[in-house]
C-alpha cells in the first residue's frame, strides 16, 4: 500500500496533447512499431516473470564498487514460478536469507555466462544453457514476461528471440528503446519537461554538441551564477557530473581546461550532448517515484516522494528517505511529476519511472521546485521502497534506505553479518526487527551493502544507520 501524499491529481489534458506532440516530432510510432510484438499490453495474462537487473545501458560506471554485483538485486522483484538470471553467483546464504527470513519465494535463480562484460546480463541470456532453460519455461507456461531494470534493446532482442523459438506469448514490462531513451537521455527529457511545463520547470540549461560551443556555455553560465557544473546526458548516480566554482572558470584558459578534462574523464563520445547547468545552492533534492501502466490502463500513479541523501559536490546519491518537506512542497511536486509521467504515458512509458527536482528558496514559504533528471528505470530508491511493500502490510514505515562501506567487512560472510545483527534483524513472518539487508554481492570484496533501517519514526530509522547498526558490526 502507498503512502504517498494525495496527489489531488491535476487536469493532465494539456501535458498529454504535449506528449502527443513531441511523439509526432520524433516520429515516435514508427521508431517503436519493431518493437510492437512484444510489448506489454492490455489484456496479457500471467505468465512466470522474467527479473533481469542489466545496467549496462549505463555509460561510465567504472567509478561505482561492485556494480557488476547490482544484477542480484533482481531477485528482490522474483516470486515463486519466476526466474531471475544473473552472470556471477550468488554470494553464500543470500537465497536462504531472502527464502526463510524474508519470505520472498522460491523463484529459479540461472547463471548465465557472459557473452561480454559481466554486466551485461541480458545479453548472457541468449546462448548456452541459460537459454536452453528459458525457451523450456517460456513453452511450459505458453508464455513469459520479461521485467528488465531498464529497457535496453538487448533485453528486446531477447524477448524477440524467445517469443520465436517458444512460440508463446512473452511480453516486455518497459518501454522500448527509443522510449526508454527520451526518459533517461538529459537532453530529450528537458525538451519533454519544457514542452509540458515551460522552462521555468527547469534549472537553467545549455545544450551543445560541439566542443567550442560547450566551453562557451561554461563561461556564459559562469557569469550568471554562483556554481555551474557539466552532465553528460546519459549517466547515472553523478557519474557524469563535473562541478565547478564560477569563478574559476571565467577565463577562456580556465573553461577550457575544465571542459578538456572532463570530456577525457567521462570518455565523451564526440558530437554527443553535453549539458552546462546552473548548480544551484540548496540541499534539497526529493526524487518522485512513479509507476506508469500501459495507456489506456490506469493514469500515472504516484507512489511516493523521498529525500536523497547525496554525498560530495556533485551530489553523488547514496540512499533516501520518505519526504519531511511542508505539504505545500510535496502538492507542487506531485502536481509537476505526474503531468510530465502522463506526457511520458503517451509516448508510449510502461513501468517504473522517478524524477528527480530541486527545491529551492524557503520551503516553509516561498519556494520552487525544478526538474534535473529523469531515471526511466528501477533504481536506489524505488528498490528499497518496493521491497518494503511486499514485506509490510499497510503504509510503508518511517526508514533509511543506504548504501553503506565498512572497509573492515571486506571478505565477511554473510551468515556471520546476519549473526552479528541478531535480533535487530528484520523477519518477514513476525514483522519484527529493524535492519533488511540487500545488494549484498559487493560485501565480500568491497565491504559495501545496501540496508533499509526500520524506525519507529524518522529519526530512530536515521539513528539505526548512522549508529545502531555499525555498533553491531563493530566497524
Amino acid at each position: 500500500m502507498s503512502s504517498a501524499p494525495d496527489p489531488g491529481v491535476p487536469n493532465l489534458e494539456a501535458a498529454r496533447l504535449a506528449g502527443r506532440a513531441l511523439a509526432v516530432d520524433l516520429d515516435l510510432p514508427s521508431k517503436t512499431q519493431p518493437y510492437d510484438t512484444v510489448r506489454w499490453c492490455s489484456g496479457d495474462s500471467a505468465h512466470p516473470t522474467l527479473q533481469l537487473d542489466d545496467v549496462s545501458g549505463i555509460p561510465f560506471l567504472i567509478d561505482i564498487a561492485g556494480v557488476e554485483e547490482y544484477q542480484h538485486r533482481g531477485r528482490l522483484r522474483a516470486g515463486d514460478h519466476d526466474v531471475y538470471v544473473t552472470v556471477t553467483p550468488e554470494m553464500a546464504g543470500y537465497e536462504a536469507y531472502c527464502r526463510e527470513t524474508l519470505r520472498m519465494g522460491a523463484p529459479e535463480h540461472l547463471i548465465a555466462n557472459p557473452l561480454g562484460p559481466a554486466i551485461a546480463v541480458a545479453k548472457a541470456c541468449t546462448s548456452g544453457k541459460t537459454y536452453e532453460r528459458l525457451i523450456e519455461i517460456a513453452k511450459g507456461a505458453r508464455g513469459m514476461a520479461i521485467h528488465p531494470y531498464m529497457g535496453i534493446e538487448n533485453v528486446w532482442e531477447l524477448a524477440n528471440m524467445l517469443s520465436v523459438d517458444s512460440q508463446g506469448e512473452v511480453r516486455v514490462l518497459s518501454p522500448p528503446p527509443p522510449v526508454t531513451w527520451i526518459a533517461n537521455d538529459k537532453a530529450v527529457f528537458d525538451e519533454l519537461v519544457a514542452r509540458v511545463l515551460g522552462r521555468d520547470a527547469l534549472v537553467e540549461t545549455r545544450i551543445s554538441s560541439d566542443v567550442d560551443n560547450i566551453k562557451a556555455d561554461l563561461r556564459a553560465m559562469a557569469g550568471r551564477h554562483n556554481r555551474v557544473g557539466l552532465k553528460r546526458t546519459r549517466c547515472a548516480s553523478a557519474m557524469g557530473n563535473a562541478v565547478f566554482a564560477s569563478l574559476d572558470v571565467q577565463t577562456r584558459e580556465s573553461a577550457a581546461c575544465a571542459v578538456d578534462e572532463f570530456l577525457e574523464r567521462t570518455e565523451w563520445p564526440q558530437g554527443e550532448d553535453v549539458l552546462t547547468v546552473a548548480w544551484l545552492d540548496t540541499d534539497l533534492s526529493p526524487s518522485t517515484q512513479l509507476w506508469i501502466p500501459p495507456l489506456g490502463l490506469g493514469e500515472p500513479r504516484l507512489d511516493g516522494i523521498y529525500e536523497q541523501i547525496l554525498v560530495g559536490e556533485e551530489k553523488v546519491f547514496v540512499g533516501s528517505r520518505p519526504s519531511s518537506l511542508p505539504d505545500a512542497v510535496n502538492r507542487a511536486l506531485t502536481e509537476d511529476a505526474i503531468q510530465v509521467a502522463a506526457a511520458l504515458q503517451e509516448l508510449g512509458y510502461v513501468g517504473r519511472c522517478s524524477f528527480d527536482h530541486l527545491v529551492t528558496g524557503n520551503p516553509e514559504d516561498d519556494f520552487d521546485v525544478v526538474f534535473t533528471e529523469c531515471n526511466g528505470r528501477w533504481g536506489g530508491t524505488s528498490t528499497p521502497m518496493s521491497l518494503l511493500e511486499r514485506l509490510l502490510p499497510g503504509p510503508r514505515p518511517p526508514y533509511r534506505a543506504q548504501d553503506v562501506v565498512f572497509p573492515e567487512l571486506v571478505g565477511a560472510r554473510l551468515p556471520d553479518l546476519l549473526e552479528l545483527i541478531g535480533d535487530n534483524l528484520f523477519e518477514t513472518e513476525t514483522g519484527r526487527g529493524r535492519f533488511i539487508f540487500y545488494n549484498l554481492g559487493p560485501l565480500d570484496g568491497h565491504g559495501k551493502f545496501d540496508v533499509i533501517s526500520i524506525g519507529s519514526d524518522q529519526e530512530d530509522a536515521e539513528r539505526g544507520v548512522l549508529e545502531i547498526l555499525p555498533k553491531l558490526l563493530g566497524v
